[in-house]
C-alpha cells in the first residue's frame, strides 16, 4: 500500500527519488515540479470528458467512465513506470492529491513498485512553496542602472560562496526591451514560479541571501507577491559605473544580433524612448553605430531605473562607486561591503 507524505517529505525525497505527475500533459505543461516525469492517466481530451460526466451525471458515472478510459492503458501505465523508477521506488501526485494519483499508486504497488503519495498534490507544493518565498529575512538586492554588469557580478559572488538566485537566468531573459536576446524561450509563468520554488528550497534562509534588483515583471515572467514584497524593503547595493562603461558592456552584449531584431527591440519602448529617440537609434542601427543606440536607450532606461529606486526608502539604498567593469574583483568588493554595512 502506498504511504502518503507530506509536501516537506516530498521536496526531501525528490532530490532522490523521480516524481511522477499523473495529471494530464496541459495541466504539466502549464506547470510542474521541477524535474518530474509525466505519465497522464487521462489525455486532454479524455480528461475533458470525465469532468463533463462529472457535472452533469455525478462522480459514480464519471468514474465509470473513467475506468473504461483507463482499462486498456494500465500495461502500459505499469511498463512506463519501471523505466521511470530508482530502487524500485517512486513519488507520485496529481492535482489535489484525489482519485487520480491513489489509482496509479495502487497500480504501481500492485507491479512492486514502492509508492510515495503526496499528500494534497500539486496544488500543497505550490501552497508550501510561495509560502517559503516570504521566510528569508536576510536579503541582499544588488541594483544598478542598466549595464553595470550586475548578472556577471552576482554569478561570481555566487562562485565566491554567497547565495545567490538569479531570477533572470530563471526567467530566461534579461528584463529590458532586449532581454530576450540570445536567451531560451521564457517558461510559463507557473513554471518560474516552480523553479524558482524549488531553487529557493535548497537556501538556507538564516543566511544572507543575494538577488538582482527587478521590476515585478521579467519579460513574460512575474515574481511572486510573496518574494517581491520583501525585495523591495531589502537593503539595496547600488553598483555605480560611468556611462561610458556602461555603453561599452552593452555594445559588446548585443553587437551580435540581427539589425533588424535590435530595430524591433527599440520600437516595443518606442512611446516611452519618444519619437526623435526612436528615429535617431534606427538610423544608428542601420549605420552599425551601436555606441549611439545604446546611449539613446540608456536616457530612458536610467531615468526609468532611478524612478524606481527612488520609491524605495533612503536608508535602505546604499550608493558604491565603481572605476571599472571588473566582474570578478567588483564582486569581491561588494561581498566585503556587505559585510561591514549590512
Amino acid at each position: 500500500m502506498s504511504q502518503k507524505i507530506s509536501t516537506e517529505e516530498f521536496i526531501q525525497m525528490s532530490k532522490d527519488i523521480p516524481v511522477i505527475d499523473v495529471r494530464s500533459p496541459k495541466e504539466f505543461e502549464t506547470g510542474h515540479v521541477p524535474g518530474a516525469f509525466n505519465i497522464p492517466i487521462f489525455s486532454n481530451e479524455e480528461r475533458a470528458i470525465v469532468g463533463t460526466k462529472y457535472k452533469q451525471e455525478g462522480r459514480e458515472p464519471a468514474i465509470l467512465t473513467g475506468l473504461e478510459i483507463v482499462g486498456n492503458k494500465l500495461r502500459l501505465f505499469a511498463d512506463t513506470s519501471r523505466k521511470f523508477s530508482k530502487n524500485n521506488t517512486l513519488l507520485v501526485h496529481c492535482w489535489r492529491g484525489g482519485m487520480r494519483s491513489s489509482s496509479m499508486a495502487w497500480l504501481f504497488e500492485t507491479v512492486g513498485i514502492k509508492t510515495f503519495l503526496l499528500e494534497g498534490g500539486y496544488k500543497a507544493f505550490r501552497k508550501f512553496g510561495k509560502s517559503q518565498l516570504s521566510a528569508s529575512k536576510s536579503l541582499i538586492i544588488l541594483g544598478g542602472l542598466t549595464g553595470s554588469g550586475k548578472t556577471e557580478v552576482l554569478l561570481n559572488i555566487k562562485e565566491k560562496g554567497e547565495q545567490v538566485v538569479d531570477l533572470e537566468g530563471i526567467a530566461h531573459h534579461k528584463g529590458s526591451a532586449f532581454g530576450a536576446l540570445g536567451q531560451e524561450p521564457q517558461p510559463t509563468n507557473e513554471q518560474f514560479e516552480n523553479n524558482l520554488i524549488y531553487e529557493w528550497l535548497s537556501l538556507d534562509v538564516s543566511r544572507p541571501i543575494w538577488l538582482e534588483d527587478e521590476s515585478h515583471s521579467i519579460g513574460s515572467n512575474w515574481i511572486p507577491d510573496e518574494l517581491f514584497s520583501l525585495m523591495r524593503t531589502a537593503p539595496t547595493i547600488k553598483m555605480e559605473l560611468d556611462k561610458t562603461i556602461r555603453v561599452k558592456r552593452l555594445v559588446n552584449e548585443y553587437a551580435g544580433f540581427d539589425a533588424q531584431y535590435l530595430e524591433n527591440c527599440i520600437l516595443r519602448i518606442g512611446k516611452k524612448l519618444g519619437g526623435q529617440n526612436v528615429k535617431q537609434a534606427i538610423e544608428s542601427i542601420k549605420k552599425g553605430q551601436l555606441d549611439d543606440v545604446a546611449d539613446i536607450t540608456l536616457r530612458y532606461y536610467d531615468k526609468s531605473y532611478n524612478f524606481g529606486l527612488e520609491q524605495r526608502k533612503n536608508n535602505t539604498v546604499y550608493p558604491v562607486k565603481f572605476e571599472n567593469d571588473n566582474p570578478k574583483e567588483n564582486a569581491e568588493i561588494l561581498i566585503e561591503f556587505a559585510r561591514k554595512n549590512i
